[in-house]
């Protein structure tokens, strides 16, 4: 009888549970919060940017190796409401961040031929559709898409120094687009939304070197950014 007794409260409280959090019964939080028309808030993230490169030869040797780091965001958010299941967004942010390159040319004999630190801080401004699901009590995932544009403040575009003096040069203003997902968690005081994005950038970023057959550029193609946002959006 104790086993039962057991079994029996076991399941009661399951039940309970997924009463809570599945039910329509269990009480919405901010039941009201998506009706406005417009509605802000502000995001707090981290990014993780990459290059890559076309080759205009297969030199296998003359390979870029790109080391990644961890950088952070902060922006904000405008959201305007389509109906229950659209929404258009701006999210201007500013992000920061760095990539390490390596060249693997055999003429480079030392670390400052060889190693170039690339120092980002980017002004980016995405116009983003999100298209969500019914909301479940406290819950609603979506997945979200657009295009973006992007001002480098670090850009050395206009420098006439180019790598022979140690200057890895990049563009300005570069342009993308993204796809992601996430879900949207009504607390009880605000809306607290993570999400997972990928930029991936639709136009060449590296400025040549002055010398058409220099041993760092010569063999690019074509260089763009592709990275992964994951932000932290409060409303």
């Amino acid at each position: 009888m104790k086993r039962i007794f057991i079994v029996i409260a076991v399941l009661v409280f399951a039940q309970n549970m997924s009463a809570q959090l599945f039910s329509k019964e269990r009480v919405q939080n901010l039941q009201n919060f998506d009706k406005p028309r417009f509605s802000y808030g502000y995001i707090l993230g981290l990014n993780s940017y990459d290059f890559n490169f076309d080759y205009t030869s297969d030199f296998l040797d003359e390979d870029v190796i790109v080391d990644k780091t961890v950088g952070f965001s902060v922006g904000l958010l405008g959201n305007m409401r389509i109906n229950d299941y659209l929404d258009l967004r701006l999210e201007p942010i500013v992000t920061f961040t760095t990539r390490n390159l390596t060249f693997t040319n055999p003429l480079f004999t030392s670390q400052f031929d060889s190693f170039r630190e690339v120092k980002s801080t980017y002004v980016h401004i995405p116009l983003l559709l999100k298209i969500s699901t019914k909301r479940l009590n406290n819950f609603k995932p979506f997945i979200i898409g657009g295009v973006s544009t992007s001002i480098n403040l670090s850009s050395n575009q206009d420098n006439p120094d180019d790598n022979n003096v140690g200057e890895f040069r990049m563009k300005t203003s570069t342009n993308y687009y993204e796809i992601g997902f996430g879900v949207d968690l009504y607390l009880y005081y605000f809306k607290f939304t993570p999400s997972i994005r990928g930029v991936f950038a639709m136009s060449d970023e590296l400025v040549k070197d002055n010398d058409p057959n220099s041993p760092y550029t010569a063999t690019i193609d074509k260089m763009s950014t592709r990275g992964i946002f994951i932000n932290f959006t409060f409303q």
